[in-house]
């Protein structure tokens, strides 16, 4: 799985750097310099996530558990089995190399800040109800062609508001579940935070 992984952004990367975009050394691509593709391949991220998934099981830890909710955290171990239920939502529909390129484009930039390739999957046009997904990223290592992170955004309707979910997986570290209430006066209201984590060795939670 990770020389799977490993493959698939060098292809990625390569077409990447092959572009027009592509700036000298030292100088950082803005977001502006980006281009949007309509491109034949997507990188696997429910792939990646549940090869990291599978790892995470064979690793002799116990994740830490932070939630929080109104400003107010608290922490407890957590065991591996109670944590994938918690995750799978975030695999469903499958991200996969082709199954969504007719409804989302694909943005690529350099990020010096970041010193990431980041790739950025945005609507083309209307997505249909039965699909959740709004937006996400994948984060590069440009000099060992890892991933770095992982963004998800996914949309539901509770009532008359819409609920909306993020996911930021920091490979080999941890996990984090952002929930966001939307409500019809346009206001947003944090609702909870949780964060899992298993590799505290230069982890940052934010």
């Amino acid at each position: 799985m990770k020389r799977f992984v490993i493959i698939a952004i060098g292809i990625l990367i390569l077409f990447s750097c092959n572009n027009n975009t592509t700036k000298q050394p030292g100088v950082p691509i803005s977001t502006s310099d980006s281009v949007k593709n309509k491109t034949t391949t997507f990188f696997p991220v429910s792939s990646f996530i549940k090869g990291q998934m599978i790892t995470l099981d064979s690793l002799p830890v116990t994740p830490l558990q932070l939630t929080t909710i109104d400003g107010k955290t608290d922490s407890a171990w957590l065991q591996k089995d109670k944590l994938r239920p918690l995750l799978l939502p975030f695999i469903t529909p499958v991200i996969s190399e082709n199954n969504l390129i007719k409804y989302f484009a694909e943005t690529k930039f350099k990020d010096q800040t970041l010193n990431a390739v980041t790739f950025t999957y945005d609507p083309i046009n209307t997505i249909p109800d039965s699909i959740s997904l709004r937006h996400w990223d994948v984060y590069v290592n440009p000099e060992t062609g890892n991933v770095i992170k992982v963004y998800i955004v996914k949309e539901s309707r509770e009532g008359n508001q819409d609920l909306v979910q993020q996911l930021t997986w920091k490979t080999d570290q941890m996990a984090k579940i952002t929930t966001i209430l939307h409500a019809t006066d346009g206001s947003m209201k944090l609702i909870k935070e949780v964060t899992f984590i298993w590799d505290f060795r230069d982890v940052q939670i934010n």
